[in-house]
């Protein structure tokens, strides 16, 4: 944690409520049993927060509600006052970066869809108070009254056994983008670290303008290409280095490494966990990584995981409580706010945040299990910390990500035969087809292949921007009839895309099939997994991702498919299959 804020944490605090030392490293006993609703004479408040921090918050605002019903106050735990209002606080969590542009929303355009009003917004980190400051125009929120609640460095989440080939190649060196570079530089790749079979470097990272973890990890991609190839060597990027084609060139080199992305950590948590074939190394905050090392995902690691520091610098999260200056907030509210953040920052919902992974901003709150090795993280790292720029650099990097990040060719797979015609299923497939449509990056491209006991190219591929138009009129002429030739239609597919001169992009196929082969004629289900196997020493292999849609799906075949193809099937129902097609357009 940078050392001036924690000086003014320990001035604030002591200042404000001179707490006691702690140094319990067991979760503490949090009272939540339920409350009937806000007292009459409540003072109501509202929190959005990052959705990390519900894993302790949540439980924190039952007991905040429950103090007040027993007539207490919970920071003093004294009865209150005469004259002293109970507090009511409800809260919910949400992207960072949704919920900023909602807030923003709020201020300048009131009619938009996506328009938020909390009393107290809990990003994972202030770059987005930057943002909605910058965005608006002045400020919406005072940055400097914005404490931090709970401290995560983010680090590169990678597998030990990966970690330790590399620094074999460089004993006695820190290790960081430069040493990661250098792996997908060499033409053998992981096989000149020791590893057989796979030599591309698999990375992953979410989408910036959602993600604080994801604008974190593009900033100091920069702030690493700056450092190699412009020879930067100042404390805090400039739009002179942002806008430097060679800086974003060092930026796209990384972004190369790209296996695919995500909309949300929250998929990735699962997603690395299933082990070094899947993913090598993907960004986290260190309570994620501490999470996953825990067991607490779907999937039990094969191998521990431990956090790289880039040598080069990261960023911490703080989880700032910020109140915004909206009319929305009373004054009655906003002093409600500073004394749930008082509540937040005190010893018992520090040791909870501690318990759960996090690094507690009270500085009378040691440190310690399980932020320890055993769990890959290191108590005493991140020793180089990286300033956060002016909010033009910060908004222009995120913006930079259109054209620095990894393009995809991306094939849309439809099962049309007739067992879709069933609940109209066809029907509902054309909606989702449309929203994942909406949701992908226009210079990706995109084509569609329809397959019943024939596969039909559709609409050949190409970019969004040159292809909506001719995709979406083919998409909802789609009509359902004739058997199933899912392993023909799979098979020619990646016989397509592998055939592409480009190969510097994501490849994927997104199968939709809700029954079993019933028509190829020229492919089996292992000749599929055999063209998919034959493109992991690709630079960029085939991404398979199977959508078995409907109680009839063949799971089964579909699974191996996609494990083949070190992804997962997906399950879509007629109430799910437009979410699913939508978090899946978020990979690319």
């Amino acid at each position: 944690m940078p050392r001036s804020l924690r000086s003014m944490l320990v001035l604030l605090l002591v200042a404000a409520f001179g707490l006691s030392a702690c140094t319990n490293n067991t979760q503490p006993t949090i009272s939540v049993a339920a409350t009937a609703g806000p007292a009459q004479n409540a003072i109501q408040i509202s929190i959005i927060y990052a959705p990390e921090s519900e894993i302790y918050l949540k439980d924190a605002m039952a007991s905040f509600n429950q103090a007040y019903a027993e007539g207490r106050n919970p920071v003093t735990g004294q009865p209150l006052a005469q004259d002293e209002k109970p507090i009511y606080i409800t809260g919910k969590s949400g992207s960072s970066g949704t919920v900023m542009q909602g807030i923003v929303n709020a201020f300048i355009a009131p009619n938009n869809q996506n328009v938020e009003r909390p009393t107290i917004f809990s990003p994972s980190v202030s770059h987005w108070l930057v943002l909605a400051n910058y965005q608006v125009g002045r400020d919406v929120f005072d940055l400097a009254n914005s404490p931090a609640t709970a401290l995560a460095p983010v680090v590169m989440a990678i597998w030990e056994s990966r970690l330790k080939a590399i620094q074999k190649k460089h004993p006695n060196e820190e290790i960081g983008w430069q040493q990661l570079l250098e792996v997908i530089n060499n033409p053998n790749g992981w096989e000149d670290y020791g590893f057989t079979g796979r030599r591309t470097v698999y990375y992953g990272h979410t989408d910036p303008f959602i993600s604080s973890t994801a604008l974190s990890t593009l900033m100091a991609e920069f702030y690493a290409s700056a450092r190699y190839n412009a020879n930067f060597t100042g404390r805090r990027l400039t739009m002179t280095e942002v806008n430097d084609q060679k800086v974003q060139d060092g930026v796209r080199q990384i972004e190369n490494l790209i296996k695919h992305y995500s909309q949300r950590t929250t998929e990735f948590k699962e997603y690395i966990a299933k082990g070094p074939e899947y993913v090598d190394f993907v960004a986290l905050e260190e309570n994620d990584l501490i999470y996953i090392n825990q067991g607490k995902t779907q999937y039990k690691p094969p191998e521990r995981l431990v956090a790289l520091y880039p040598k080069e610098g990261t960023f911490w999260h703080e989880h700032p409580f910020a109140i915004p200056n909206g009319d929305w907030v009373s004054a009655d509210q906003r002093a409600a706010a500073k004394t749930f953040t008082d509540y937040v920052l005190s010893v018992p919902i520090q040791q909870a945040a501690l318990a759960n992974g996090f690094r507690p901003a009270n500085p009378n709150v040691a440190l310690g299990y399980p932020i320890v090795s055993d769990l890959g993280v290191d108590p005493d790292q991140p020793k180089t910390v990286l300033d956060v720029p002016d909010p033009q650099v910060v908004a222009s990097i995120q913006q930079s990500w259109s054209f620095v990040k990894k393009q995809a060719d991306i094939w849309m797979v439809v099962d049309i035969s007739g067992s879709m015609r069933t609940d109209d299923k066809i029907g509902q497939a054309r909606k989702a087809a449309l929203a994942f449509l909406d949701k992908v990056e226009s210079q990706n491209r995109v084509g569609l292949i329809a397959f019943n006991q024939d596969v039909n190219v559709v609409v050949p591929l190409d970019t969004v921007e040159r292809n909506e138009a001719r995709l979406k009129e083919a998409i909802e002429g789609l009509t359902a009839d004739g058997g199933t030739a899912l392993y023909d239609a799979t098979a020619q597919t990646i016989d397509m895309i592998r055939a592409e001169p480009d190969n510097n992009r994501i490849r994927a196929l997104v199968i939709l099939s809700d029954g079993q082969d019933t028509e190829s004629k020229i492919s089996t289900a292992r000749d599929v997994i055999n063209k998919i196997n034959a493109t992991h020493e690709d630079p960029n292999p085939v991404i398979v991702i199977p959508i078995a849609y409907g109680a009839d799906a063949d799971v089964s075949t579909l699974g191996s498919i996609a494990r083949a193809a070190t992804t997962s099937v997906q399950s879509g129902d007629v109430s799910n299959i437009t979410q699913v097609l939508q978090i899946i357009s978020s990979y690319f």
